[in-house]
């Protein structure tokens, strides 16, 4: 795995060749934390796989890093996280490409300002930021129990110790509001994070599940947010905003540290160092006690099984 440098900075990351023979995919990775993340990735000489909604914008992505990386192996395959039979069909491709997944980086998402439903009828964020890489991971869960030291990496928020799991109504037919269901569905990545790290443990292997957030970052993700949200985030009021903002080169940082750290453990959660979590170099964070609470972790797991239709080994909460 690649190494990390320390200075007067903090972790950044080293430029290496180490990474060379490892496959990696990368959701939502045509802009913003998802680019960053498998541009990073591109450089260290790992093989890149974009799985991404919008098949030109990740084709520019693609052109974008190969300027600056002429030897960057990197692949596109089409991934709605909102569609189910997209995410099947994004998992027969990435099974038929690769025989080895070193790591899946599950970070694509949504944060909707209105109420909407996927295509199979799931709250829109929770239904993609959550629902499609529980089912994409599920379907490559062979692929990097297969593959020595794997990791799967699942991208949160800070925003996650707001949220609360909705088990009576987790369409939000009765609670919308666009924090509520963004909070929600971070959380449940954070816990589907931890319940996932279980289940890797009890199939023995080496693959461990950790998960990250970027703090205050700057990126496409708030374009539906209110106005004074989008002002304080853009990036021409940098010189005011950095003290609680960073761009998303930044934000990427504790996805790849928890992905390319030698040190990390099975659930392990990394965002920004510094003030409120919101900047800084990454390091270890606590959760949300709620996020720990495995017999809630476990009753998010099965509905989401039920709801997805994608098994996963059973697992005990003595394991």
């Amino acid at each position: 795995m690649a190494r990390y440098r320390k200075d007067a900075g903090g972790w950044t990351l080293e430029e290496s060749a180490m990474l060379d023979g490892h496959v990696a995919v990368v959701t939502g990775a045509n802009s913003g934390i998802g680019y960053e993340t498998a541009r990073a990735l591109a450089r260290l000489d790992a093989e890149v796989i974009l799985a991404c909604r919008d098949v030109e914008a990740a084709t520019r992505a693609v052109a974008s890093i190969r300027r600056e990386t002429p030897h960057a192996r990197l692949s596109v395959v089409h991934l709605d996280l909102a569609d189910l039979r997209s995410v099947h069909r994004a998992a027969d491709d990435i099974l038929q490409t690769t025989d080895r997944l070193d790591l899946l980086i599950n970070n694509g998402g949504v944060m909707r300002s209105t109420r909407a439903l996927t295509v199979d009828g799931f709250e829109a964020d929770l239904g993609t930021n959550f629902l499609g890489h529980f089912a994409l991971t599920g379907r490559l869960f062979e692929l990097v129990m297969a593959t020595a030291g794997a990791r799967i990496v699942t991208v949160s928020s800070i925003t996650h110790r707001r949220g609360r799991i909705h088990f009576n109504d987790l369409t939000l037919e009765h609670n919308f509001t666009h924090e509520v269901a963004y909070a929600q569905s971070k959380l449940a990545n954070l816990m589907f994070a931890y319940a996932l790290g279980r289940r890797l443990r009890a199939q023995g292997g080496s693959a461990i599940s950790v998960s990250a957030h970027p703090g205050g970052t700057r990126t496409s993700v708030l374009r539906d947010r209110t106005r004074a949200v989008r002002l304080v985030y853009n990036p021409a009021l940098r010189p005011v905003t950095s003290l609680f903002t960073q761009d998303a080169a930044q934000g990427a940082l504790p996805t790849l540290r928890a992905a390319l750290d030698p040190d990390a453990t099975d659930g392990d959660f990394y965002g920004p160092g510094g003030r409120f979590e919101l900047v800084g170099a990454p390091v270890k964070v606590r959760s949300a006690s709620r996020a720990r609470d495995e017999k809630a972790q476990e009753q998010l797991w099965g509905l989401a099984e039920k709801l997805t239709a994608v098994p996963y080994p059973p697992v005990s909460l003595n394991t």
